[in-house]
């Protein structure tokens, strides 16, 4: 990470009164959007702003409160006197990262079983994190349906459209590879575990781990696009 990106101004644009947020990484980003701001994505930059329609009061409010939640995770914030605070708001692991974690088991995994069982996470009928996705999506389209707003009924068929369609393509997917792991109870060929133990057969009395390093992985050509169809002959004219 660039030093730079633990920078961050905060203040009221000049020209828009705008409360606009600058700079930071993607743990900024979040804390901004957690915080209640939009992003916005330009050609040449992004940055994030209050969503229109708050008064002066509730805009200082969040603004304040967006400083004092990346102060507390060491970002340094250039801010309006306004919106300036001493303050630090405990910083909570988002829903975001436990879900990542799952991310993490499976590069550490070193056998079938274990992978199968950080997909379980996912794929589980009545709790996996992709049942629960659907029921987020499914919820929302609902809230939509009734807005009264002219795209608002297409946005909730959209919805459910992904639910229903993309989402349950993936969940079926993952569920049939989670299964095919669970019942192959497999080593993998490339992986193994640590135990940070020196063998018997170790010369070197200061080794500390005897496990050889990983091979090097092979460098994959992208797959050759289709060939695209051949031209219909044209059809005999009558001449």
């Amino acid at each position: 990470m660039a030093f730079a990106d633990r920078f961050l101004a905060r203040g009221r644009d000049v020209h828009s009164g705008e409360v606009l947020a600058r700079g930071g990484d993607p743990e900024a980003h979040s804390i901004l959007q957690r915080t209640g701001f939009v992003p916005v994505v330009r050609l040449h930059e992004t940055y994030h702003r209050l969503p229109i329609g708050l008064d002066i009061a509730e805009e200082e409010r969040l603004a304040t409160r967006a400083v004092a939640r990346l102060r507390a995770v060491s970002y340094h914030v250039d801010a309006d006197d306004a919106f300036d605070t001493m303050t630090r708001e405990a910083h909570y692991q988002p829903l975001g990262s436990l879900v990542a974690g799952l991310a993490e088991r499976i590069r550490e995994a070193t056998t079938s079983d274990e992978v199968a069982d950080a997909l379980t996470e996912l794929t589980a009928f009545h709790d996996g994190v992709l049942i629960a996705l659907g029921e987020v999506l499914t919820a929302t389209a609902a809230f939509y349906e009734d807005l009264g707003q002219a795209p608002d009924l297409h946005t909730a068929k959209r919805l459910q459209y992904l639910a229903e369609h993309r989402l349950g393509v993936i969940r079926s997917d993952l569920t049939h590879m989670r299964n095919d792991l669970a019942d192959r109870h497999q080593d993998h060929p490339q992986r193994r575990a640590c135990t940070v133990d020196v063998g018997p057969d170790e010369r070197e009395a200061s080794a500390v781990c005897a496990c050889p390093p990983p091979p090097p992985r092979l460098a994959t050509s992208p797959a050759a696009a289709p060939a695209a169809p051949a031209a219909a002959a044209p059809a005999n004219r009558r001449h």
